[in-house]
């Protein structure tokens, strides 16, 4: 009996005695808060606060249910942010990263656990955000197709050639663009999604000005994080409508028979006056008297 009470002494004595190191250790090495992924075009990096006194932060980061690894640049550092693009290799899979709050280079400390605080889980292929795409506009030489070819936008990664990799190249037949366009003297629009990066438009009226902007458009996320950021917009050339568009056939055929009719008329008494004035000259001659009779 008396064994028991020792036992539950001392597991007590032992508890208090881990719950003050860990109170003193979060004094001298306070834990990291405001802890956030920021991620755009797969360029990750996970910052935090407060900037360090004198102590200093090492990130630990894995997979879920893998080992965790650490970054050299991100080990014992001074700096509240850590770029783990480079790191993350398998695009989506979830992450966790754990910022470790320790003493200084080259300074020693008899802890064996030091402060640290957990990451909310992140995945590159899910949660990247999109920066906005860059679009030329094309109108076909008959006016009657718009086509807007969308440069994929460049990533922060690169392949085994050291190229660097667009957002299709990542995403494949998953990457969409929505298109939203509006007549440039109108507020009504409309939007058409396309899977291709060359999107044709063949329902717009000729001859009309029509404003667009572009954006990257991944269904398979949550709704939160299906788009990218919205593009420049851009407005196509308005174009001034053809005499033959603006009066139409039937008109300009009346105009031009108008036109003959009026010169034939023209024509007709410039020639009677000429007419007139000839037979009035041989008239005149005519009631002469002969000469030299």
């Amino acid at each position: 009996m008396e064994s028991n009470r020792q036992m539950k002494f001392h597991m007590l004595e032992l508890a208090l005695v881990l719950f003050f190191t860990k109170a003193c250790a979060s004094e001298i090495f306070p834990k990291a808060q405001n802890v956030t992924w920021s991620s755009i075009n797969f360029k990750s990096i996970l910052t935090w606060s407060p900037e360090p006194t004198n102590y200093s932060y090492t990130v630990e980061f894995s997979e879920l249910g893998q080992n965790r690894d650490r970054t050299p640049h991100c080990i014992r550092t001074m700096a509240t942010e850590c770029d783990l693009t480079a790191g993350l290799k398998n695009l989506k899979a979830h992450y966790s990263a754990d910022i470790l709050s320790e003493p200084m280079r080259g300074v020693s400390s008899d802890l064996v656990e030091f402060p640290h605080v957990r990451s909310e889980k992140f995945s590159p292929y899910y949660d990247t955000a999109i920066g906005r795409p860059e679009f030329k506009i094309e109108v076909s030489s008959d006016k009657r197709k718009t086509t807007l070819h969308v440069t994929d936008v460049p990533t922060a990664l690169f392949n085994e050639d050291k190229k660097r990799l667009n957002i299709r190249d990542v995403f494949g037949d998953n990457l969409q663009y929505k298109v939203t366009y509006r007549k440039a003297k109108s507020t009504g629009k409309k939007e058409k999604i396309s899977k291709s990066s060359i999107i044709e438009l063949t329902d717009l009226d000729r001859g009309e000005s029509y404003c667009f902007y572009v954006q990257a458009f991944l269904p398979f996320r949550a709704l939160d994080k299906q788009h990218g950021e919205i593009s420049n917009i851009q407005c196509s050339p308005e174009e001034s409508p053809s005499i033959f568009e603006e009066y139409g056939m039937g008109v300009i055929a009346g105009a031009i028979l108008i036109i003959i009719l009026a010169i034939t008329a023209i024509i007709i008494v410039i020639v009677m006056c000429c007419r007139r004035r000839k037979r009035a000259e041989n008239t005149g001659k005519e009631g002469l008297p002969l000469n030299g009779v």
